[in-house]
């Protein structure tokens, strides 16, 4: 490939084009004191075989290999990605497309994403899904936003503390900034959120719960509802790992009114923290205060099916004021694979696989808590749950780190109150060799 496909023929008419001379005469206006006068200090240029040895090189100095036991979730989940999905999210008429600023010119384009949000308005109970956000983070300020206008003249919104902390932080670099307040929800000897917390506050438009939570507990979320919904407040479910819903009660059927979270585990590889996918819904009667896009389908003059966009209430459509999001959505290919994935594995196969990661994650708890550990929160769990030790468990996690098994998270950093508890996470790619080999670690 060639970086720089320019002829010099083409840089002179280009230059001529614009009355400049040379190059340079671009860069005039930058004063000469900010301008790097020196050579750029770049190695020599490799042939493809030595820069390949380069790359293997430098990723053998990693500490961990491609092919480490990694037994940590907290928002981001090692799952199985299969060749279908890599093989056609791979296809160069979706890895090379982006937002269709065209539409009418990206017919296919816009059908993939509107079998994504029909496949995702399936799995989370939503009337109306769209063309995705950013992250699960972003989703959900974006979702507590939303809750905001529909409000209106309200200005406190509600979050668990259980919510992960990250995502927690995005929600106040987006409200405060604002002036609006953002309540923090405690949880509870369960691992659950504590809604009492709710008790004599007003002017609340959005409670927003996790579940499954950071701690891996699955949140009452009906109960919770009936609660958030009895203090006039709109009720936003978020979540960190959608596969959850193929086993357990979808949010909206338990009576959420926005569901949004992250779907980095339908198809997209981790890729040391990106990209994300931010999967949003809400009920019909919100859809004019989504954020972001909406694909819908539609007949031409002809009566032949075709798709459009439709709501399309970004500051690119409308006036930036009326604008009810200027995110930029990533619909050209994370959502396009998370509807791969899903069509992929089918209704039948998500809850399988489900349940495949329940049952492992309850097999390793009750190993470890037979081998001496304790599982200090009685909710019930998905695929992540908190334990702590009769003894310092920083020296077993090294000699596990030196067998190429990360095990578990510390959960001190993120919940002082908790420090010396773990964080452990359990999908489809752990095998029982490795969970047994935890388990005698802990013994030892």
């Amino acid at each position: 490939m060639r970086y720089l496909p320019h002829t010099g023929e083409e840089i002179a008419s280009m230059l001529a084009t614009v009355s400049c001379q040379s190059l340079e005469d671009l860069f005039a206006s930058v004063p000469a004191d900010c301008r790097m006068t020196t050579d750029w200090p770049l190695p020599a240029a490799k042939s493809e075989w030595e820069l390949n040895d380069h790359f293997r090189r430098l990723a053998g100095a990693m500490p961990l290999g491609a092919d480490a036991k990694v037994l940590v979730g907290a928002g981001s989940y090692h799952h199985h990605i299969p060749e279908t999905v890599r093989s056609l999210a791979g296809r160069s008429e979706f890895l090379t497309a982006y937002t269709p600023y065209q539409p009418e010119m990206a017919q296919g384009t816009l059908q993939g994403i509107f079998e994504y949000q029909t496949l995702t308005a399936r799995l989370l109970g939503m009337d109306t899904v769209n063309a995705s956000m950013y992250d699960g983070a972003s989703a959900l300020a974006e979702a507590l936003l939303m809750g905001l206008r529909i409000a209106k003249k309200k200005r406190r919104v509600a979050v668990s503390l259980a919510i992960h902390p990250q995502y927690r932080a995005v929600v106040r670099a987006y409200l405060q900034p604002g002036g609006f307040e953002v309540v923090e929800l405690a949880v509870g000897e369960d691992g659950r959120t504590d809604l009492g917390g709710l008790v004599g506050l007003d002017d609340i438009a959005a409670v927003a719960l996790q579940s499954p939570n950071f701690l891996g507990v699955i949140e009452d979320l009906e109960s919770a509802g009936v609660v958030i919904h009895g203090v006039d407040a709109l009720f936003i479910s978020c979540f960190t790992e959608p596969l959850a819903y193929g086993l357990l009660k979808n949010p909206g059927r338990c009576g959420a009114d926005i569901v949004c979270g992250e779907g980095q585990s339908f198809g997209i590889a981790q890729s040391f923290g990106g990209p994300g996918l931010g999967m949003f819904g809400c009920k019909q009667a919100f859809t004019r205060n989504l954020p972001g896009r909406l694909v819908g389908e539609t007949k031409d003059l002809d009566g032949r099916r075709g798709y459009v966009l439709t709501l399309a209430t970004r500051e690119q459509h409308i006036r930036r004021e009326k604008a009810t999001s200027n995110i930029c959505s990533n619909q050209g290919l994370c959502a396009m694979t998370a509807a791969i994935y899903m069509a992929s594995l089918g209704g039948t196969g998500i809850r399988q696989l489900a349940r495949l990661n329940y049952d492992k994650t309850r097999y390793l708890q009750e190993a470890l808590v037979a081998a001496g550990a304790r599982s200090p929160l009685a909710g019930p769990v998905f695929n992540e749950f908190v334990v702590e030790f009769p003894r310092d468990f920083r020296p077993a996690h090294q000699r596990l780190l030196a067998q190429n098994i990360v095990a578990g998270l510390e959960l001190g950093a993120l919940y002082p109150e908790w420090t010396g508890r773990y964080l452990f996470c359990v999908t489809e790619t752990i095998d029982k060799q490795t969970m047994d080999t935890i388990a005698a670690e802990v013994r030892a």
